[in-house]
């Protein structure tokens, strides 16, 4: 008798090619367990700070890569996941045999290489916000993904995403609670700056690969100060993410969470237009910290072309009511409509009907059976999506979360060049100030290559 077999990564890549005809059931729907063979082979690139927060939803699938530049971060995450393979250069990591999937919580100038790497290799690709620091990193993902997009899985960490409110904010624009969509507001608070790149301060301790972690960026000496929040899980980004040459500041950090909460209901792709108004100066090492980006979203198939403000300042919009303090909701969203208004934050949302029409007779609302289930665990969204046949089937994948990120990159090219811009979304150009389109892109290391 001849016997037949199939690696599990063959078999994971057979499910994504046959479509929904294969189904690899997600953990615990057969007896509450994950088998061995349903579970996804997955390297962690970046194993503490914000990866801490994955280690409980990764503990159903098999790390097989633990990867870090610093060793302390690397022996917390093998303390973890210790029949991992540890790494340092996650170049290496990527090329471990038999991975199905990476989850990467990196610094953010190196987001986009991983990603595009990963999926290069066909690996299915947790990514953490933001997503890509300029647009051309941004597009290039976004092509990869679109190509791959019937096999691989992709999600960015935008979790927020999972609250029911996301659903629910769709539904009420979309069903015309406010009537005809005219305009968006969404701000952030909270941002800082800094005063420019540290000088150097000594060369790197011997836990630190400080070259790695410098990856693809321009050199800079090294200085304690770009790690001085190192040891707080979650927080160390607040250390280094305020420079241009390793993220985008506050516009990818909190401005991603939040411009989520837009991007869902209005079904944009890229800008024509950016106007950015700052009391800064651009200044050539960091991110504002005040700044107001205007952004002219095309029509679509349900509304007409809006314009969409993000406001990251300690104020923003003005209130349909005196009553309601915008300013004192710190992430949130106001939509405007021809019939009335909707304030929302990430958990709650707020109709204000007005006029003649304040009496709602005009909105219908959707049946109980016809409004959407709920997300569930983000995470494990993903990893479903990794398993099942449906690989799409993830609510912030590469191409919403690139369009996404591309926008609010254009803000901040506006912001740089002091100048309104005119977009050509196809061709990813700036067309009337062609000085303008270096802000789209930014110088990378002797052999640091994004299509590797």
């Amino acid at each position: 008798m001849l016997k037949s077999t199939i690696s599990r990564r063959g078999f994971l890549k057979a499910g994504s090619a046959t479509g929904a005809g294969l189904l690899i059931l997600p953990s615990g729907t057969v007896l509450g367990q994950n088998p061995p063979s349903n579970r996804l082979n997955i390297a962690l690139i970046g194993a503490w700070g914000r990866a801490s927060q994955h280690y409980g939803a990764l503990k159903n699938e098999n790390i097989a890569v633990v990867c870090d530049v610093h060793k302390g971060n690397l022996a917390k995450g093998m303390a973890e996941f210790p029949n991992a393979t540890p790494y340092e250069d996650w170049r290496k990591a990527l090329d471990h045999p038999g991975l199905d999937a990476v989850l990467c919580c990196t610094t953010d100038h190196t987001h986009a290489f991983v990603a595009n790497w990963a999926m290069n290799r066909d690996l299915h690709v947790y990514m953490e916000k933001p997503l890509a620091i300029r647009a051309n990193e941004a597009r290039t993902l976004r092509e990869t993904y679109l190509k791959k997009k019937g096999k691989l899985a992709t999600q960015v960490g935008t979790q927020r995403h999972a609250d029911p409110n996301f659903n629910r904010l769709r539904e009420m624009i979309h069903d015309g609670a406010i009537g005809e969509l005219k305009e968006v507001h969404v701000w952030a608070r909270g941002a800082a700056s800094k005063p420019g790149y540290l000088p150097a301060a000594g060369a790197p301790p011997a836990h630190l690969n400080y070259d790695l972690w410098l990856g693809p960026s321009p050199e800079h000496p090294y200085n304690p100060g770009y790690f001085e929040l190192g040891d707080r899980a979650g927080l160390g980004c607040q250390a280094w993410n305020k420079y241009w040459d390793f993220s985008t500041g506050y516009v990818g950090d909190w401005g991603s969470h939040t411009v989520d909460l837009v991007w869902n209901v209005i079904d944009a792709q890229l800008p024509t237009s950016i106007k950015a108004e700052s009391p800064e100066k651009p200044h050539s090492d960091v991110t504002p910290a005040d700044m107001r980006a205007s952004f002219i979203m095309p029509a679509n198939d349900w509304r007409d072309k809006i314009r969409v403000t993000y406001h990251q300042s300690r104020t923003g919009p003005k209130s349909p009511l005196d009553w309601i303090d915008l300013d004192e909701i710190r992430h949130g969203a106001l939509f405007k409509g021809s019939q009335g208004y909707v304030i929302a934050d990430f958990k709650k949302r707020l109709l204000i009907p007005f006029g003649r029409s304040a009496d709602l007779s005009y909105f219908q609302p959707r049946a109980r059976e016809d409004v959407a289930a709920d997300l569930g665990h983000f995470q494990h969204q993903w990893t479903a999506a990794c398993k099942n046949g449906r690989p799409w089937e993830t609510a912030c994948n590469f191409e919403y979360g690139a369009n996404m990120i591309e926008t609010l990159c254009l803000g901040l090219a506006s912001f740089r060049a002091e100048a309104d811009l005119e977009y050509d979304g196809a061709a990813g150009r700036i067309t009337n100030v062609a000085s303008a389109n270096a802000y789209l892109t930014k110088p990378y290391r002797k052999g640091w290559r994004l299509d590797g």
